[in-house]
């Protein structure tokens, strides 16, 4: 739905375009923008500047959520987490706002999740992992190896938008400019943001939360790419308002406050649908935060959006905050993601996995070398051999894997195939590992004459005599 805000521009050939763009394209089907194109022409400035990623993962993702039974994600730390993601299968990448604040923020510090970190910090995360993802992709194409595709879409928390509307939407801008698909913001208080699983979480009113979603919309049909944005509702377990302007809000009041000034509300999955429905139009997909993993529950949420917005996409955050197998038997557990994706949640995500992995594979590690020293780290290293043989595994050889390969290929075409520094030629993962480069199959890494399309150029090898490189004249040399 095209918006009826007032502009003082005229219409162009641009407007018009945008226009037929939003009214007809079905990605655009039951979108709500309260302005007009003449706005959004107005505020992109006189050039375009392209968004590759953004724009590839967000069309991607899509796809993929009107394709797949469901999308699962897990949450990523690290560029090399999200690496192994992608070489493991997986076709979509979480960026939890949680993990940022634990161990990835731009502070330094280790910080619960309260909205402490710099508000850059997830965009930042966000280009990190793109830039390991780009390396990873680099090194393949390198080595003719292009059955992976390395650029899977990435979903950034934005929390509360850590602000009002402009902070939203400028933190939308950055989530885009760093290569996000879809972003999420949640209705609580940016200034009292908790972890959805904590205490004393305070909502803003329903036409508050509106208006981020529509700050976040606004930036993304400026930068013109068409980035998925979530909506997520803590009102499950939310029992404080900060206003009673809204009267969608007042069913909920109990007629009590705070200290602080804050109003009573019940909390609860009527209050969570009623804001979910509120949401809908100006969401791509609607997220309730839950307590436990409750099929019961979910189904509910999900009757009570579609009643009003059929075939809406969900999403839902599979915690580590859940006691699972407290909550649940085997069984359940085993068919818990396809029974969600039978009732509409196409996006499924675990968000502290990238958390969780880190400090258990590295405890289980640092015990284990404790007790039995390099017992400990070779049984390890012969877990990560046999899962390179066995699932394709690439990071045991470590050298490789963070591209010193690709970098002797650089260095040899920028020294004509003549340089004597490579890098991977006499390492130890030559020898012991049995590193090799896809080209010329002697683990150099090197570029060779007949990769560069010239026969004088020999190759490190032929040209090391008495310790050092001597070439042949090129031709025309």
């Amino acid at each position: 739905m095209i918006g009826k805000g007032k502009s003082t521009v005229k219409k162009n050939g641009k407007d018009l375009n945008l226009a037929k763009e939003w009214s007809t394209n079905p990605r655009w089907q039951g979108v709500t923008r309260p302005y007009t194109p003449q706005d959004v022409e107005r505020l992109r400035g006189s050039i375009h500047v392209e968004q590759t990623l953004a724009r590839l993962g967000a069309d991607r993702l899509w796809r993929l959520l009107h394709t797949e039974p469901y999308v699962p994600a897990l949450g990523a730390m690290t560029g090399n987490q999200a690496v192994q993601q992608v070489k493991a299968g997986l076709s979509a990448i979480y960026i939890s706002g949680w993990q940022v604040a634990a161990d990835a923020n731009d502070a330094g510090q280790m910080y619960p999740d309260q909205s402490l970190y710099p508000a850059d910090s997830v965009p930042n995360v966000v280009r990190r992992i793109n830039q390991a993802l780009t390396r990873a992709d680099q090194i393949h194409h390198a080595e003719g190896q292009n059955g992976n595709y390395w650029f899977a879409p990435l979903v950034a928390d934005a929390e509360a938008g850590f602000g009002g509307n402009l902070n939203a939407f400028e933190l939308m801008k950055a989530m885009i400019e760093a290569g996000a698909a879809c972003v999420h913001f949640e209705d609580q208080l940016s200034s009292a943001k908790k972890c959805g699983h904590l205490g004393g979480k305070v909502l803003v009113p329903t036409c508050e939360a509106i208006q981020k979603l529509v700050a976040a919309r606004l930036a993304a049909d400026v930068l013109r790419v068409p980035t998925l944005i979530m909506a997520r509702t803590d009102a499950n377990s939310s029992h404080l308002l900060t206003s009673d302007i809204d009267s969608r809000d007042h069913q909920f009041l109990t007629g009590n406050r705070t200290a602080e000034g804050f109003f009573c509300i019940r909390g609860g999955l009527d209050s969570a649908i009623a804001r979910a429905i509120s949401y809908a139009p100006y969401a791509d997909l609607v997220w309730c935060e839950t307590a436990e993993p409750s099929i019961e529950e979910a189904r509910r949420f999900a009757d009570g959006v579609h009643a009003k917005y059929p075939g809406k996409l969900l999403a839902y955050n599979c915690s580590p905050s859940f006691n699972w197998k407290k909550k649940l038997d085997d069984a359940a557990i085993a068919r818990f993601q396809k029974e969600l994706g039978a009732l509409g949640y196409k996006f499924q995500f675990i968000t502290l996995a990238g958390f969780h992995a880190l400090n258990l594979s590295m405890f289980e590690l640092a015990r284990g070398y404790r007790l039995e020293g390099m017992t400990a780290y070779a049984r390890l290293q012969e877990k990560e051999f046999s899962c390179e043989r066995e699932n394709g595994y690439e990071a045991v050889k470590h050298q490789r894997f963070v591209g010193t390969g690709y970098f002797d290929m650089v260095t040899q075409v920028i020294a004509g195939g003549t340089s004597s520094t490579t890098a991977l030629t006499g390492s130890t993962e030559q020898e012991q590992f049995g590193a090799t480069n896809k080209h010329d199959g002697n683990g150099s890494g090197a570029v060779t004459g007949e990769m560069l399309g010239d026969p004088s150029i020999p190759s490190p090898e032929q040209v090391m005599v008495s310790g050092t490189r001597s070439a042949k004249p090129r031709a025309g040399a």
